[in-house]
């Protein structure tokens, strides 16, 4: 099956939603900004925050806030809070006025900083973790974080986890080197850890899904 016209098909279904990435992204005044996810990684998140009825949810790398809109949108109807965390104050402030004109501003935190010096110091415990932060090298680096701040029960997911099939690494800047190794290594911790079950499904650039199981 051809994937890329699969995808077309299934967003073409969807273009109709309130919320989605071009209408999101047409009305951001900024004009550089992280990477926001897929339409069908939105979607999915939605679901996956409908069917755990996750009330407390961390999400690092806000952007300019496309995913955290699309999760909040559904955690307010079970009076769910994300916490968000951005680094660039500039890029924050446009994903809180975004929020506002969603109506969710009153059910999204945002704590602008570097994730590498705010998690660490993180007490509370959460339902739902989604990690998108643009530094993929903070994968791994967060990834004992994430274990000591999920639930038992609850859920690990991050986004871009294909990188390593995507390009030939040959073709890639040192800098993107280095983040399809720290994916590598991520996605390995992930397989390999007896804290979660998990899989990698093939939507946006990779989707990780991990149950945490103790």
């Amino acid at each position: 099956m051809d994937l890329k016209k699969a995808a077309s098909y299934i967003d073409a279904l969807y273009e109709k939603r309130t919320l989605n990435k071009r209408g999101y992204i047409a009305a951001t005044q900024l004009q550089e900004f992280g990477t926001v996810v897929d339409d069908d990684v939105s979607r999915m998140l939605s679901l996956l925050v409908r069917l755990t009825r996750a009330r407390r949810i961390l999400e690092i790398g806000t952007s300019i806030g496309y995913s955290t809109a699309s999760m909040a949108t559904v955690a307010k109807g079970h009076d769910g809070k994300i916490l968000t965390i951005e680094n660039d104050r500039d890029v924050a402030q446009q994903a809180i006025e975004h929020f506002q004109r969603a109506g969710v501003a009153g059910n999204i935190e945002v704590q602008i900083g570097d994730a590498r010096e705010i998690v660490p110091h993180i007490q509370e415990h959460f339902d739902f973790i989604f990690q998108d932060v643009g530094d993929k090298e903070l994968y791994p680096l967060l990834f004992d974080d994430c274990v000591r701040l999920i639930k038992p029960g609850g859920l690990l997911v991050a986004e871009d986890t294909l990188f390593p099939v995507m390009e030939p690494v040959t073709e890639l800047s040192g800098r993107e080197t280095r983040s399809v190794a720290a994916i590598h290594k991520f996605n390995a911790m992930v397989a390999n850890s007896s804290f979660f079950d998990s899989t990698i499904l093939s939507i946006g650039d990779g989707l990780t899904l991990a149950v945490k199981v103790r």
